[in-house]
């Protein structure tokens, strides 16, 4: 006697649940990983950043993101003058390599450097002790984000954001991990690491 059509569907169900199944996974797509050779290999005049060993193109700057990195400089610069300090001002383009690794390289609006042993003719070999990025829509999202978290990982000291969009100036103490402060172009701003030396950005811009 042969089994009824339905009972031939119960037996073949049942028989397909206790055949193992093969578990199947799907592999996502792996990211190139460059290091500093890739950046050194570029054609002239084109710039990227290296973090992590991910590439981050670089845009030309607009004139309002050179002269802040100009004026910034140089007051920077000349209050270490005026004080007879010891640390270095270097404007864009100037490399840090952040790790001692090949997967970082980054070109800082403006970097301030007091260890001078960190300092070769590629450029500097550690983390600075104040970086001020001019950030631009194309880069906020890096600045607020991951060079912020990779600054302050790296033993930077002080690090500024300053938004000609939004004319506000984000400022954070690394060093004394204190709160984040905000300030606007009008506003007065200490330096953490050096307590007499106050910016207004909007002077800057006059």
């Amino acid at each position: 006697m042969y089994p009824r059509k339905d009972e031939s569907i119960i037996i073949a169900a049942s028989q397909l649940l206790k055949t193992p199944r093969k578990e199947f996974t799907m592999s996502l797509p792996e990211k190139n990983t460059y290091t500093t050779d890739y950046i050194y290999s570029l054609p002239e005049g084109q710039r990227a950043e290296l973090i992590d060993g991910q590439i981050y193109n670089m845009a030309p700057p607009s004139r309002i993101h050179q002269k802040l990195v100009m004026e910034m400089s140089a007051s920077i610069r000349e209050y270490i003058r005026d004080n007879s300090g010891g640390c270095e001002v270097y404007p864009a383009p100037f490399a840090v390599f952040l790790n001692a690794d090949d997967k970082n390289y980054v070109e800082p609006d403006i970097s301030v450097i007091c260890d001078k042993s960190k300092l070769d003719d590629r450029g500097c070999n550690g983390a600075p002790d104040w970086i001020v990025e001019i950030a631009s829509p194309s880069t906020s999202a890096l600045d607020y984000g991951v060079k912020l978290f990779k600054y302050r990982t790296a033993g930077v000291r002080e690090y500024w954001i300053i938004n000609p969009i939004k004319h506000s100036v984000m400022v954070y103490d690394l060093e004394h991990n204190a709160k984040t402060n905000q300030y606007n172009f009008d506003d007065l701003i200490s330096a953490s690491i050096y307590k007499d030396l106050n910016i207004r950005v909007a002077d800057l811009l006059e």
